[in-house]
């Protein structure tokens, strides 16, 4: 609940489409350069110290269940966001106020302008426990927003819109302009945002409905306008990081032997929910080359980049804590018709930058002019039992042998509807190489995870990339998502 029954809000998702529809209209304005230099010359721990006093939270001093705190621009941050709160009574432009910060010594008696404004806000609830609001929700930088469920820390990030991701002719972001938020009612568990987005090629207005939980879920609502004719056209896309994992050959990658961590990656793997039924697990890659993989998912049911590996030992970082990093899932509300899940992965050297890129794009791309509304709920999790509900693959190790001929892959399996181990005949796997059926497979008990381990080999070399299927079956039943990997040449 928002507000007390019988509320009548001044502004609404309506007003927030015909804004859009009308930016659609016009030429394309970006954004003004009038970042003081103080600001524009500031490093990364320049900026760090640049710090929001709590005590200055927005709804604090009223004892609201939500509270807003702001980030400062500066840095990479540069562009100013307009934020308004929603009243019953109506709109309120908030103005910037430096006696919200302190500044480190660099910026000391710097003159900042009174109109400089915010680049971004974040949201704190009380989700772990009662007496501290935790930061829940983050919108910071073109459209991106990040947020976590309960006992969960930030990893990757959500985006309002992706457009022409990994095209030759360049990738374009578009940018949260101008947001509104609702002010919540006492006792309210949801937060409702608006945000308005722009870019050279298309305008666009959100709904956000963030409900904190062991889950987080964002409720999603957006109709959308293009100015201009795309090459791709990305919906809720997902962006990750993913820089070695159990997967990644030891001699093939020398980072991963200077690191004592056994795996880093906020991600692990790409799982989609098909319209036939089918489940697709896909482990991701820190690939030699930019790998684009598409996956035809018409009527899709769900995707999202997951972190199933929840192991503190296979991570062993205690700063960064990988384990804790959260799934984002997507669950399309209606049917959004034909269309792909699209999979971007990027060389990456650094384990800061971000190098994973997921989105559903439709099959016909959506005309200038004409509105594109879409709906469907984020989920940000890390109990993902259900995701799928039968046998999944728990892990997906591989190396090649001594002579380098050939490349193994050991993949298990655990979950609900796999044959016990030792209680009846082993399941058998399904294992295709670009089409073709491989031999030499081996299905043993792995007692361990009370599931079934599948070894297969295949030719180390091959002068193009292969790609891989695989699941257990018992007789005619399936009983496991489908394991599907590339393999570069």
């Amino acid at each position: 609940m928002l507000a007390p029954c019988g509320t009548a809000w001044a502004f609404d998702f309506s007003d927030v489409v015909k804004k859009a529809e009308a930016t659609a209209r016009q030429p394309y304005e970006a954004p003004k350069a009038d970042l003081p230099k103080a600001l524009q010359d500031l490093n990364y721990d320049q900026y760090r110290e640049i710090r929001f006093h709590p005590e200055q939270s927005l709804w604090r001093r009223e004892g609201l269940p939500f509270e807003l705190q702001f980030f400062h621009r500066g840095f990479y941050y540069t562009r100013k966001v307009s934020i308004n709160i929603i009243e019953p009574s109506g709109v309120k432009a908030l103005a910037f106020e430096p006696g919200q910060f302190s500044y480190g010594a660099g910026l000391q008696g710097a003159s900042l302008p009174a109109d400089l404004g915010y680049a971004g806000f974040r949201v704190h609830y009380p989700m772990n426990r009662a007496g501290y609001k935790d930061e829940v929700i983050a919108f910071l930088g073109a459209s991106y927003f990040r947020a976590i469920g309960k006992g969960q820390g930030y990893g990757l990030s959500a985006r309002g819109l992706a457009l022409d991701t990994a095209e030759s002719t360049g990738e374009e972001f578009p940018v949260f302009r101008e947001y509104w938020i609702q002010r919540p009612a006492r006792g309210a568990r949801e937060l409702l945002i608006y945000a308005r987005l722009d870019s050279p090629s298309a305008a666009g207005a959100y709904e956000l409905t963030v409900r904190p939980g062991e889950t987080t879920v964002i409720g999603v609502r957006s109709s959308l306008f293009l100015r201009k004719k795309v090459a791709k056209f990305g919906i809720s896309p997902l962006t990750s990081m993913f820089f070695y994992g159990e997967n990644t050959v030891r001699d093939m990658l020398p980072k991963r032997n200077a690191d004592f961590r056994p795996e880093v990656h906020d991600s692990d793997g790409l799982l989609i929910h098909a319209g036939n039924g089918e489940w697709i697990w896909r482990p991701l890659l820190d690939p030699g080359r930019l790998m684009v993989n598409s996956f035809q998912s018409p009527h899709v049911r769900g995707f999202g980049l997951m972190q199933r590996d929840r192991a503190f030992d296979h991570y062993q970082d205690l700063e960064a804590y990988f384990e804790r990093r959260p799934s984002a899932w997507v669950t399309p509300r209606g049917d959004w018709g034909e269309g792909r899940v699209e999979l971007v992965q990027i060389p990456s050297d650094d384990e800061r930058n971000d190098n994973v890129v997921a989105y559903w794009i439709p099959a016909k791309p959506p005309e200038p002019g004409r509105p594109v509304q879409l709906a469907y709920d984020l989920n940000w999790l890390s109990k993902d039992a259900t995701y799928p509900p039968g046998g999944r693959v728990d892990a997906t190790r591989t190396y090649v042998s001594a002579d380098g001929r050939t490349r193994w892959f050991v993949l298990d399996f655990k979950g609900p509807g796999l044959p016990r181990p030792g209680a009846g005949s082993a399941p058998e796997g399904v294992i295709t190489v670009d089409g073709a059926g491989v031999s030499g497979q081996r299905v043993e008990s792995n007692p361990e995870i009370h599931g079934w381990r599948l070894s297969f080999p295949i030719p180390a070399k091959a002068q193009a990339p292969r790609e891989l299927r695989v699941f257990l079956k018992h007789g005619q039943d399936v009983l496991t998502e489908t394991w599907s990997y590339a393999v570069e040449p």
